[in-house]
């Protein structure tokens, strides 16, 4: 009888995380994108979020011949740097191996746009992962969720998609799994350009 021999383990060359708030009551809503962006690569790469630890959910794998971390923060939006830093560490990864996916108000629905760096926008999710890492210097794929909202802000955010507006959501989940891969596997311009377009 020879036993099946466990597949060696993935050293992370990039920590991917989706921003969003744990628990039921926020699942499917705007500020949650970030959750769905990791659903949608872990369904199509098999990857499981099965280790807890730094306030987060979080699994390895390989995506075109790439190895990443694939994280949820368990922490509640606003303290997101809580687990990205600890994780930062624990992999060894710098600031520029790091992807943030979040939701952004300043992009019309319907639009993702792929940055090296930039600010947190008014952003809780960046304010407390720059907070925390020391820099705002980290590559983010921004994903889109204004359609002229009239509501608050908060209220907005933690609102569900309508169902009319699902369909571009699911063909922006694509393009964002699509863009990843590209990053893995070709780098950060060619991914850019695809992610961008349009």
């Amino acid at each position: 009888m020879f036993r099946k021999k466990s597949p060696a383990p993935v050293n992370a060359d990039w920590l991917i995380v989706g921003l969003g708030n744990p628990g039921p009551e926020y699942s499917g809503t705007r500020h949650n994108i970030g959750f769905e962006v990791i659903d949608a690569i872990c369904e199509k790469h098999g990857i499981k979020l099965d280790k807890a630890k730094h306030k987060s959910r979080y699994g390895l794998g390989v995506i075109e011949g790439t190895g990443v971390c694939l994280v949820k923060p368990m922490t509640f939006m606003n303290l997101s740097g809580q687990a990205v830093a600890p994780l930062l560490k624990e992999h060894g990864l710098k600031p520029d191996r790091l992807l943030i996916i979040a939701d952004e108000l300043d992009l019309p629905l319907g639009k993702l746009q792929l940055k090296p760096k930039g600010g947190a926008a008014g952003h809780n999710g960046h304010k407390s992962v720059k907070a925390l890492i020391g820099t705002e210097e980290y590559p983010r794929l921004r994903f889109g969720i204004d359609s002229t909202r009239k509501e608050d802000t908060i209220d907005f955010v933690l609102s569900k998609f309508h169902p009319e507006e699902r369909v571009d959501i699911n063909q922006l989940l694509k393009k964002a799994v699509k863009g990843i891969e590209v990053l893995m596997e070709q780098g950060f311009e060619r991914a850019q350009n695809l992610v961008n377009e349009g």
